[in-house]
């Protein structure tokens, strides 16, 4: 019952997120993050590729719906072959749920078999917030030329059944695929659903 109503809480945070979001077609907040290995990662540096952000909290039915099911893991290696880079994103502040150091995200990297090319800490929730991410997961596409091109959910199916996987259109693999042959997104902007980011005051 209190996992029902806590789902239920997360998934009415999801329509605010789509109206705050930035905008498509425009040039994507620039971020230097702290990865879990210690790195400060630039958005910029990967100019002329092809980037996805996925914001996540380990603690979320959400993110465990796609992450024990592998959907996540093997959605990230799809995209990587591609071409594309992967970064993961915890926006969640200290003493807030879903908050990891350096070294429990390194430990979730391990457990979950992660594909990410990187797992980055925003405590501060600067990157979030200027990407106006309101839910985990909340996924966005930034072009090579820096432009936000995808801002949305993982899928169509907005669930925490892992069942419902099998079924689902997998929204960024569609929207990678779309870019890689030289096409606009035909669905540049989705529903994200999920946890609400657990940002500081």
């Amino acid at each position: 019952m209190r996992l029902m109503s806590f789902v239920a809480a997360s998934l009415m945070a999801a329509p605010a997120a789509a109206l705050a979001a930035p905008q498509i077609g425009q040039p994507a907040p620039d971020f230097t993050l702290p990865s879990a290995a210690g790195k400060p990662v630039r958005l910029a540096d990967y100019r002329g590729r092809t980037v996805v952000l996925e914001w996540s909290n380990p603690g979320c039915p959400f993110v465990q719906k796609h992450y024990g099911s592998g959907n996540m893991q093997r959605t990230q290696a799809a995209a990587r072959a591609g071409g594309a880079v992967w970064l993961t994103i915890n926006s969640g502040a200290p003493g807030k749920q879903g908050h990891m150091t350096p070294a429990e995200a390194r430990a979730f990297e391990a457990k979950e078999g992660a594909k990410a090319n990187a797992y980055l800490l925003d405590p501060q929730g600067s990157a979030g917030r200027a990407y106006a991410a309101r839910t985990t997961p909340h996924l966005y596409i930034v072009d090579p030329q820096g432009r936000l091109a995808y801002m949305g959910g993982i899928d169509d199916k907005p669930t925490a059944n892992p069942a419902d996987i099998r079924d689902a259109r997998n929204r960024v693999l569609a929207a990678l695929a779309e870019m890689k042959a030289g096409k606009p997104v035909s669905q540049p902007v989705t529903r994200p659903y999920g946890c609400s980011v657990k940002y500081g005051a």
